[in-house]
């Protein structure tokens, strides 16, 4: 479905005077909706006194009222653009938890922002990223050397690989992307993004930057394979029904006997949090996290893997994913061309989270640590989202990202 050209929320930073990116991340831990959107607008005005933010981006718990908390935002915040999406555990560099609302709120002299919303992802990915694409400000233009897009997708849709390809393509390969999947707590029920003062399921949504300076994007997930190849010899959507002609199930019941765990098929998940699927791709592999077995043997994802895929069943520590965490972090601020660090986003997986349990604080914390006195905010999404020079696997699970934006 397109969007008409009335719904776009399309903003570009006009200030004069000196050349400077302001932030601020701040979050609520506020129970009601409306007191949660009043207590962020009291904490993003107090550290960006004057006018309002070019661009506020928002993640909150399923737990709110979303619509309230965003109508409450924009009329007490005021903010040029809103998005965002909902979310499966948030976090800032003060905080970490469930059941919160973070928000990184910017003003920039040297950046410009857009924002632009794709609905029917379902459908049809080629128009949802044509209806996103249309309300930047970059696309066939010279002015800005540095494209990129943060960019929430609604990843019970399906598709978001897609999506991905699709804006590739729509914006000629010229920007770069990052972001994930918007989240329920691991539910997987209804997951929204956020446009404005709405949320949306079957969407995706996008706040183009474009800078004067580069943005830095860093990826890593700590997985290995642990068994041997298979052939997806059959898969219908999110659901892998045959591994090597077999019931998918079965290759993981055999795995679980070849390494000594306990596997109940009528209770998988804490054995598939261990233990998911890696896509072969030439230059390293591309995760899936399994969720379900349906009554047939198939085997349900986070996200489709096709048939004719080379998979294997991965494994990690939680060391491991720290350390990915630490090298996407240590990229991402690398890519920065030696500008000091202003801000940053990171997103990683529910299914991290629920692993790593309160090891995940470590996660953040050596994120910090690379970041210096630069401040993060994030969310735990349903997928991540990633595509940078060296970085072309679009839609990931189980993946650290960070995004880090210029001073």
């Amino acid at each position: 479905m397109r969007v008409p050209v009335s719904e776009w929320l399309v903003r570009s930073n006009s200030r004069t005077g000196a050349s400077m990116t302001e932030s601020a991340v701040v979050y609520s831990s506020e129970n009601d909706s409306a007191a949660a959107g009043t207590d962020l607008s009291r904490k993003i005005d107090a550290a960006l006194p004057g006018s309002p933010p070019d661009a506020l981006v928002l993640f909150a718990s399923p737990r709110y009222e979303h619509r309230v908390l965003l109508r409450t935002l924009q009329q007490t915040c005021r903010p040029e653009l809103l998005v965002g999406a909902s979310s499966a555990g948030e976090f800032t560099t003060d905080r970490r938890g469930e059941g919160l609302a973070c928000a990184l709120a910017l003003r920039s002299s040297e950046i410009t922002f857009a924002a632009g919303i794709g609905r029917g992802l379902s459908k049809d990915r080629s128009a949802a990223a044509r209806s996103i694409v249309s309300a930047f400000k970059g696309v066939g233009s010279d002015t800005h050397v540095f494209r990129s897009a943060l960019v929430m997708t609604d990843a019970l849709a399906g598709h978001a690989d897609d999506l991905v390809e699709q804006l590739t393509l729509t914006t000629a390969g010229q920007y770069q992307f990052f972001g994930g999947g918007a989240g329920d707590d691991a539910q997987f029920h209804r997951t929204q993004v956020f446009y404005g003062s709405e949320a949306y399921s079957d969407a995706a949504v996008a706040l183009e930057i474009l800078s004067t300076k580069p943005l830095g994007i860093g990826v890593g997930h700590g997985w290995e394979p642990a068994s041997p190849p298979m052939r997806v010899t059959q898969a219908e959507g999110m659901n892998v029904v045959s591994l090597n002609g077999l019931p998918a199930v079965e290759a993981f019941e055999q795995h679980a006997r070849r390494t000594g765990q306990s596997f109940d098929a009528a209770a998988p998940l804490p054995f598939f949090l261990h233990n998911i699927l890696g896509i072969e791709t030439g230059a390293g592999f591309r995760l899936r996290v399994p969720l379900a077995i349906s009554q047939d043997g198939a085997v349900t994802c986070a996200s489709e893997i096709p048939a004719g895929a080379t998979v294997h069943v991965m494994r990690t520590t939680e060391s491991s994913a720290v350390e990915a965490a630490t090298r996407a972090t240590e990229a991402a601020v690398a890519s920065l061309g030696g500008h000091p660090a202003q801000v940053a986003f990171f997103f990683d997986c529910v299914a991290t989270r629920l692993r790593m349990g309160d090891v995940f604080g470590v996660e953040l914390e050596s994120l910090a640590r690379g970041l210096g006195e630069a401040k993060f905010v994030g969310c735990n999404t349903h997928g991540q989202i990633a595509r940078a020079p060296g970085q072309f696997g679009g839609f990931h699970n189980c993946t650290a990202v960070v995004c880090v934006l210029p001073a």
